[in-house]
């Protein structure tokens, strides 16, 4: 399973964080995505994804 909306296509951001001496070190920030069983044009099945599409109404979640 990538780390990928389903939806939207929102996946992991990569950078690095700074340390007070301003060592950089790398990081990943992975988008905050939930398992939700949603309508689909193909039926109801279960998809990851992100809590901001979520919250817009993009998923029609089924009971």
């Amino acid at each position: 399973m990538g780390k990928v909306c389903e939806i939207c296509g929102k996946g992991p951001k990569f950078g690095q964080t700074l340390s007070h001496s301003h060592k950089a070190s790398k990081k990943k920030w992975n988008p905050n995505l939930q398992r939700v069983k949603a309508q689909t044009k193909s039926g109801v099945k279960q998809i990851w994804v992100c809590t901001r599409c979520i919250r817009s109404g993009k998923v029609v979640k089924v009971v």
